[in-house]
């Protein structure tokens, strides 16, 4: 019999009649069943938010810094449970999903550190005539209770980047998990219950869709945090009216790599970046635009280091590449490559699927035009182009509707600066690939990639409001 896992709303936890079974991608099989919110446990939720702010909002920053890192020290203590469950849920490679545990655990520790830093500034009234002896003093307060909708692929530490800076600041959650992957957002519930924080701090709401837009339309819901699709996140944004919107969206990630690059280098990460998790990351490396003099040179580096890549059950420690979230996600990636080559496009290694596994895929000779390279593929796939100059390669980085980061190879600081000011991308990464991601950056993309950064001390700035205080001072 499958166990049955409850919600979390406020203090408590609650089995509904409504579930949802959760499936192991790779097996098949049902793990778990996971009770759904309903309107009631969604408006109970809300309500209690709405009754814990003003007690998060007035805890000292040593209250919530200490309870960050007790978060840190109990996420840790049970890094390796979460990890199977990460696995289990999302069919990660364990290997990647214990990186993934500690990633959360330096989130949640840099939000330590950050809730004792919250910025501030004393302001000069006196620059303009009238306005002696007046002194403005300026801080960031919190915003109220946030909604924080998460993906499928980092179900431990995308949900920390939304949790951590809320908590540091003083804002109460109320965390809608991917439908996929609810199980460890809720175990996280279990740690955070742990603390000594006011009831409705957090409530893990695992829901239907139009009961999660409802909440994006709520007025008592102060920001809405989102990561996930673009065209779900942008209808989102339509939706949530005057709040505050948080977007982490899509990419389709790309990597220009110049004649005087160290090419192996340059495999190596790109084989890396394209593969990790799959492709199951919207930073992944997915196109590759290779100078003409060393597009050959590069791809006799690349292919051996992708063919060499072990591919098949995420619980083994020695797995690279596992499974898609689903076996229909599988069946649109293979769709894309077929496409692609049906159309011209030269298909060097890879290509095949079995049941939701994607082998590791190069393809060459394609058109910006194809799915396979104009859209996300968030798959094992990455696509080789030529191009003649650094300023061809920097307009078809930016021929894309999408711009996240992007990364440049090459050892002329000249041409690094050239791509920074060029290339329309949250961010640019010299010399390594755009799957790069350190927790404490400012992370986010322009276009259709999003709005507002990530990151503990940037969220935290965009889950704040600016609160001024006018001192009139007499003599």
């Amino acid at each position: 019999m499958k166990a049955v896992s409850p919600l979390l709303v406020g203090s408590e936890w609650r089995e509904t009649p409504n579930r949802l079974t959760v499936t192991n991608p790779f097996s098949g099989d049902p793990i778990a069943d996971v009770s759904l919110a309903g309107p009631e446990d969604v408006e109970e939720a809300i309500t209690l938010s709405q009754r814990a702010f003003p007690k998060l909002a007035r805890s000292s920053s040593h209250t919530r810094a200490t309870a960050l890192q007790r978060l840190a020290a109990k996420v840790t203590e049970q890094r390796e449970a979460l990890a199977q469950t990460i696995c289990l849920e999302s069919g990660k490679p364990v290997t990647d999903a214990r990186r993934e545990v500690d990633r959360a655990i330096q989130t949640f520790s840099i939000a330590c550190e950050e809730a004792k830093r919250i910025p501030g500034e004393v302001i000069p009234m006196d620059i303009s005539p009238g306005m002696e002896r007046r002194l403005g003093l300026c801080q960031r307060v919190p915003i109220g209770p946030v909604l924080c909708i998460t993906p499928f692929n980092f179900p431990l530490n995308l949900v920390a980047h939304k949790v951590a800076p809320c908590l540091a600041v003083g804002n109460p959650v109320l965390l809608k998990p991917a439908p996929q992957t609810p199980l460890t957002a809720l175990r996280l519930g279990q740690i955070i219950q742990e603390l000594d924080l006011p009831t409705g701090t957090l409530s893990v709401l695992p829901c239907e869709n139009a009961l999660a837009e409802s909440m994006v339309r709520d007025p008592r819901v102060r920001a809405l945090s989102f990561t996930g699709s673009a065209a779900v996140g942008w209808s989102l944004k339509e939706k949530a009216g005057k709040k505050r919107v948080l977007l982490e969206l899509g990419g389709n990630a790309a990597v220009i790599i110049e004649p005087d690059a160290d090419l192996h280098v340059a495999a190596e990460r790109c084989a890396a970046g394209g593969f990790s998790y799959s492709g199951q990351t919207c930073i992944s490396v997915q196109r590759i635009y290779v100078h003409d003099a060393a597009h050959d040179a590069f791809l006799k580096l690349l292919l051996p280091l992708v063919e060499s890549l072990p591919t098949g059950n995420p619980s083994d420690d020695a797995t690279v590449i596992g499974p898609l979230i689903t076996e229909r996600a599988a069946v649109r990636v293979e769709t894309w490559i077929q496409e692609a080559v049906h159309h011209g496009a030269r298909l060097m290694t890879g290509g095949t699927r079995q049941g939701a596994l994607i082998a590791p895929t190069v393809l060459t000779d394609v058109q910006p035009d194809m799915k396979i390279s104009c859209q996300e593929v968030f798959g094992p796939v990455i696509t080789l182009s030529r191009y003649q100059h650094l300023d061809q390669a920097l307009a078809m980085v930016n021929d894309s509707a999408y711009g996240l980061q992007a990364g440049l190879f090459t050892r002329d600081v000249n041409s690094i600066f050239r791509a920074y000011q060029a290339l329309d991308v949250g961010a640019v990464l010299a010399n390594d690939v755009p799957t790069f991601r350190a927790d404490h950056m400012p992370y986010g993309g322009v276009k259709d990639s999003g709005l507002g950064r990530e990151g503990v001390k940037y969220a935290i700035e965009e889950l704040t409001e600016q609160k001024l205080l006018v001192l009139h001072l007499f003599p």
